[in-house]
């Protein structure tokens, strides 16, 4: 198979190739400084997708892993700010995280961000963790910024399929110890046990019921009581009184989400019984918002970790206009 800087050949039925194959593709991310038109060739990029997509079939829709793990929120391509995430919080897999979704579209760098995280969960299945986000839904990605950065790299709309049917598999949620309930969006006033999750079907190139669609879309909204229609035109909001009974009938004690841009790249509510956490600082080069991560240790204690935007820097962003609807 050729790649773009030498002639290699990688089969995945070679499990010691494809191994190493990952490790260096991998390590190299992590050097990138700059953008190189297409970093991986067309074949690469379906291998890593196909291997990703086995290995998110093979998981429920609800994952369960263990602390102590990093959440980290929305990351919208920006690939250096990934990487200043984890040179602060620790690679894997000493580290263990959970990403909450929302990898591509808006960043300049979305191929770059979606290829780090899928070579790390291939290489630790038990130590990385991959939520979906509502922009890893082709009918979003479609416009915000991702299938044109793949076309004009690639010029091939069959790269960007191959990126949206690997979404498809994603799965929705995570629960740690039964205590800490996390997805991209927000949780579901047609919720009511953990099976509901477990048992959606995928693949899935459109959330199939309220329950998919709030976890993917449902926001927190301030001194509102009860479920209203949300302003996104999708899902609902929610208010505090409706966290606190959703966390007594679930028997849960946290909510940890992402899906909105908060200033402090944090933001509590209802108490501290749910937390939105967001990790693209300057999202969008107009926000000046601060990145958020939250570490849960063994015994479940979280904490929340700051990042400062980095220095201004000349980098094209897509659908700046439109940033603020996520």
């Amino acid at each position: 198979m050729e790649t773009n800087e030498k002639s290699s050949h990688i089969e995945q039925s070679s499990d010691d190739k494809w191994r190493l194959w990952v490790q260096k593709r991998n390590k190299l991310l992590l050097q990138r400084r700059r953008m190189e038109r297409q970093p991986f060739s067309v074949e690469e990029i379906g291998l890593v997708c196909t291997q990703a997509k086995e290995g998110f079939a093979a998981q429920s829709s609800l994952l369960e892993p263990q602390p102590p793990l990093n959440i980290c929120g929305d990351l919208h391509g920006q690939f250096h700010d990934l990487l200043r995430l984890l040179n602060y919080g620790g690679y894997p897999p000493k580290t263990r995280y959970l990403f909450l979704g929302d990898y591509v579209d808006r960043g300049p760098m979305s191929l770059e961000t979606v290829m780090l995280l899928l070579l790390y969960k291939i290489r630790y299945a038990d130590e990385v963790f991959l939520l979906r986000g509502n922009h890893e839904f082709e009918n979003l990605n479609s416009v915000y910024g991702f299938k044109a950065e793949i076309l004009r790299r690639y010029e091939d709309p069959n790269v960007w399929k191959q990126f949206n049917e690997m979404f498809n598999w994603m799965p929705l949620a995570a629960l740690i110890k039964r205590r800490i309930l996390c997805m991209h969006g927000g949780i579901s006033m047609e919720l009511t046990n953990w099976d509901q999750i477990r048992c959606l079907p995928r693949p899935m190139s459109f959330p199939v019921d309220a329950v998919s669609t709030d976890l993917m879309w449902a926001d927190p909204v301030q001194n509102q009581k009860g479920w209203r229609g949300s302003v996104r035109g999708i899902s609902y909001g929610f208010g505090e009184d409706a966290v606190y009974k959703f966390c007594r009938y679930m028997d849960i004690d946290m909510i940890v989400r992402a899906h909105q841009v908060v200033q402090n790249g944090y933001e509590f509510f209802a108490s501290n019984h749910l937390i939105t956490v967001f990790s693209a600082p300057n999202y969008c080069g107009v926000f000046n918002n601060d990145a958020g991560m939250v570490r849960v240790s063994r015994k479940l204690k979280c904490t929340v970790k700051q990042f400062r935007p980095p220095k201004p820097m000349s980098i094209k962003y897509v659908n700046k206009k439109s940033a603020s609807k996520k």
